[in-house]
């Protein structure tokens, strides 16, 4: 039904003469009729009119790009160049979902920030993260949690030959569920943002993977401990046993989630079936 959605559209970048549109589509309450899909970003090629909205993420410095993310809502941070080049690249198939991931995360995340890396895997993110809050201060915190031990041995040693012993210091590594994250951290926490990576760790035990029942209760466990202005991302595997059911589970999270508080989108590959699937949820301000 045309009153169960609402679309916006607006022009990222040029090419060849044509610009690149990225729609993002907010449904409003599910009925039997509607699509099984949350808030997703879509991307074509197509003439426009110099009177759509333009270029969100090529003009990042512009008014138009404050106030589609609500200059109330979003950290005041320096605008990140690039950002087009990577979803071109990334639609192109280019650039890794991750990629997208920490230049989305670069844009809500600030110096002295608590973040939480909820699978921490290989620590990629784990050390991205430390990257973007680590400063002189040394107030920034990244907690990382596994189930697998090795996960955490990997990190570790990654963040061993990558930072200093101080800058290591402000991770905190856990060899638990992501679903318990709140039960260490300090009270009254003011977390900034917390990333999933679902799936199997890349290089280990294909058949351990996360599992729809406790990416729920970490995702409910998320909701409350992150801070208004922050963000929940996820980049979601599909291709292993479990992938599709787990992304089912966090849609349908995002369905319940009042949009007068949150704002919620997905990036999908509509032709790459096995392709990761980012979700970005935003908590406002």
């Amino acid at each position: 039904m045309l009153s169960a959605r609402c679309v916006w559209w607006w022009a990222v970048t040029s090419l060849g003469g044509h610009k690149l549109l990225v729609s993002s589509m907010r449904k409003f309450p599910y009925t039997s009729s509607s699509p099984r899909s949350l808030s997703s970003l879509r991307c074509c090629f197509q003439p426009i009119q110099h009177t759509t909205f333009q270029a969100l993420a090529a003009a990042s410095t512009s008014q138009a790009a404050s106030d589609a993310f609500s200059s109330t809502a979003v950290p005041e941070v320096p605008a990140i160049s690039g950002l087009a080049d990577v979803m071109l690249s990334y639609i192109f198939g280019n650039k890794k979902a991750t990629e997208v991931a920490h230049l989305i995360w670069e844009r809500i995340v600030r110096k002295g920030d608590t973040v939480i890396d909820a699978t921490c895997g290989n620590g990629y993110d784990t050390l991205a993260l430390l990257r973007m809050v680590a400063d002189e201060s040394g107030l920034g915190r990244v907690y990382g949690f596994d189930v697998q031990k090795v996960a955490l041995e990997n990190a570790s040693s990654l963040l061993e030959v990558s930072v200093n012993p101080n800058e290591k210091e402000l991770v905190k590594l856990f060899h638990r569920c992501h679903s318990e994250m709140a039960e260490v951290l300090p009270e009254d926490t003011s977390v900034r943002l917390i990333a999933f990576n679902l799936g199997y760790l890349p290089g280990g035990d294909k058949s351990v993977v996360t599992e729809s029942q406790t990416t729920a209760e970490a995702l409910t466990v998320a909701k409350e401990i992150l801070m208004p202005g922050g963000l929940i991302s996820l980049v979601v595997y599909v291709g292993h046993p479990g992938g599709r059911e787990e992304l089912e589970t966090v849609e349908e999270f995002c369905w319940k989630l009042p949009v007068e508080n949150w704002t919620c989108c997905k990036i999908q590959m509509l032709n790459r079936q096995l392709a990761p699937i980012l979700v970005f949820l935003f908590k406002k301000c």
